[in-house]
């Protein structure tokens, strides 16, 4: 018997090579600068994404920060950055075009780039994640 917590994640990608925050939000911190965006899950339940507010580069964001604001067809949500650091890039062709966020959010679809204040965040891996998406 499938319950429905097992319905929520079960066609997600959830790529095992990034870390995640309650908040959606991943982050691949194997490239420097860390490179965050929002998950699979997090764009289901947003929807179609039609606008994304950056902040500028050079700012500096604490863990907790409501560093970009995501509007969809259905809301408008802030991205929550998890970790402190400096934004170094962020990605102008999905502020363009921010349905490359539905399409592809952990390629194209990335936000931004940030120079990390702490070399070992706290972040959950991709089962911890799956669980917290399950829960839901």
């Amino acid at each position: 018997m499938v319950t429905q917590s097992q319905k929520n994640s079960e066609h997600l990608d959830v790529p095992e090579q990034l870390s995640y925050s309650q908040d959606h939000v991943w982050v691949n911190t194997a490239e420097t600068p860390a490179v965050l965006g929002v998950t699979e899950y997090a764009v289901e339940q947003l929807g179609d994404l039609v606008f994304l507010d950056l902040p500028e580069t050079g700012t500096h964001v604490d863990a907790g920060d409501e560093v970009v604001e995501l509007e969809s067809s259905k809301a408008v949500e802030p991205l929550i950055c998890p970790l402190a650091g400096t934004i170094s890039y962020v990605n102008r062709s999905a502020a363009d075009d921010p349905s490359v966020i539905n399409s592809d959010p952990y390629g194209e679809g990335w936000i931004l780039k940030l120079e990390l204040d702490d070399d070992q965040p706290e972040l959950l891996d991709a089962d911890s994640y799956i669980r917290i998406i399950d829960a839901q």
